[in-house]
């Protein structure tokens, strides 16, 4: 697959030519790969398909079920150039940003799995259990019925518990 630029899409890794090198084809073929993982962003880890219409240097993690030009590249890293579909299988401990996520996966060697830290909270287990700051809770002040001051407080504070996934709702 032959590139027609002398630079890579993404980190613009310089490309050899013919006559400078005898092995440019391989030496091209591996510096689209180290461009497709180094410090790596996806599209999605949740197509099985590739897209009608994708750019130079955008990556996906192909899906289950994968369809069409993927078919066969379950759990692979799927990236368009202009030689077309390159494919990386993952390694155990490969790490990418997941843009439609907002949130960093990485490869446990038999999956991928969410990153602990999103844009919207921490997760556990693919869960959310820390998310924004809820507002603060006003502490209880005066009344004449203390029990009832009491649920009060104690409704909001498991409101706010709620609200930030430490409890379920």
């Amino acid at each position: 697959m032959m590139m027609t630029t002398d630079v890579t899409p993404r980190w613009a890794l310089p490309q050899l030519f013919s006559g400078q090198a005898q092995k440019e084809l391989f030496h091209n073929e591996a510096l689209a790969r180290i461009d497709m993982l180094l410090h790596g962003e996806v599209e999605s880890a949740d197509q099985n398909e590739p897209p009608a219409d994708p750019a130079p240097g955008k990556c996906w993690i192909v899906a289950a079920g994968a369809m069409g030009a993927w078919a066969g590249q379950e759990d692979a890293v799927a990236c368009w150039t202009e030689g077309g579909w390159r494919f990386v299988a993952p390694r155990t401990g490969l790490s990418l940003w997941v843009t439609d996520r907002a949130n960093n996966m990485h490869y446990t060697g038999g999956s991928w799995q969410d990153a602990g830290l999103g844009e919207d909270g921490l997760y556990f287990g693919g869960l959310r259990i820390v998310g924004s700051q809820g507002a603060p809770i006003t502490a209880p002040a005066g009344g004449a019925t203390v029990d009832g001051e009491a649920r009060s407080s104690i409704a909001a504070i498991l409101a706010v518990l709620r609200h930030h996934g430490l409890i379920a709702s």
